[in-house]
């Protein structure tokens, strides 16, 4: 075979994505983020475009940051807009499920290509500094003598601490469709909220509040988790049966084709295995929570069974 001949193979296979990460270029990737910056899947994707470029995964990555709807408006705009490209990949996790059972947009998850779960993360829940609420008991004794007047604050409708807060009230014998939940586009919009006073407790990732816990400026009063992190107390513990996670994962493009699919997986667990991406562990408080192929597509429709049975039982459907 010709010289020409040859590198003309090798480039198709390449583009078809047949021939082992060592062997392909670093793609150029595009970083679908349906959140406005600031919030857990905006910190997540950055991440793993860092430690896929210290992998030598991609050349480059860029980000496109959509937020609104429980990531509904992005994953939208990642549907229209990338069928086939297989340098495409899109931030989700439970917080789109939820916001996709709540919502009903015109677009569906299935119209995307699951590539991996990267993480889980435990919900922490919070009261400003100058909140005149110092426990979870004392959010819990309001909430019992007038529901309306305790305003949650956090992600998008269906997201985790939306739940949580609704399967709090019904735990408590509180009916959770008179909770006052108040929903924020992305985890900027939340964390400026509470340190403004406009909510009455907030609820997001550990990672997303640590600075502020740090600095004195939020008061944690309780996890989701089944035991203690950083020493707040789990819901449970103070007599709350409700325990809650949080997982994070990214989607290739509609309409890739399954050699296509697998370099993407490749590229992704090529970056998980980074030191940068151990130290935005490490830095977030995440757990790794590694999971793909077919694996990965039974956990996600059995998760979007699980959160519809929650929300139905909770009273957000």
């Amino acid at each position: 075979m010709r010289r020409d001949e040859f590198l003309r193979a090798v480039a198709a296979l390449a583009a078809a994505g047949a021939l082992p990460l060592s062997a392909r270029a670093a793609a150029n990737l595009k970083m679908m983020i349906p959140a406005n910056p600031g919030g857990g899947w905006d910190t997540t994707g950055r991440a793993l475009g860092k430690a896929l470029q210290e992998a030598k995964a991609a050349d480059s990555v860029t980000y496109e940051n959509k937020g609104g709807a429980a990531g509904a408006l992005g994953l939208a705009q990642f549907v229209n807009a990338s069928k086939g490209d297989g340098n495409a990949l899109m931030v989700m996790g439970a917080v789109m499920l939820g916001g996709i059972i709540t919502g009903k947009p015109p677009v569906s998850l299935s119209q995307a290509t699951p590539i991996a779960r990267l993480t889980s993360e435990y919900n922490v829940f919070v009261l400003p500094a100058n909140s005149p609420f110092k426990t979870m008991k004392d959010v819990v004794e309001q909430l019992k003598k007038d529901p309306g007047s305790v305003k949650w604050g956090g992600g998008s409708r269906g997201s985790t601490e939306h739940i949580a807060a609704a399967m709090i009230a019904q735990k408590v014998g509180v009916d959770p469709a008179k909770i006052n939940y108040v929903a924020f586009r992305g985890g900027g919009e939340a964390t400026a909220a509470i340190l403004g006073g406009n909510v009455t407790v907030g609820g997001s990732g550990f990672s997303e509040f640590a600075e502020y816990i740090k600095a004195g400026k939020m008061k944690p009063i309780a996890v989701t988790s089944p035991k203690r992190l950083n020493d707040v107390p789990t819901l449970k513990e103070q007599g709350i049966d409700v325990e809650i996670g949080n997982w994070r994962g990214v989607y290739g493009a509609p309409n890739i084709t399954d050699a296509q699919r697998k370099a993407l997986t490749d590229l992704v667990l090529a970056a998980l295995k980074t030191k940068s991406w151990q130290e935005s562990l490490e830095k977030n408080d995440w757990t790794p929570a590694v999971l793909s192929g077919p694996a990965f597509d039974k956990f996600v429709d059995d998760e979007f069974a699980s959160l519809r049975a929650t929300m139905a039982k909770s009273g957000m459907i």
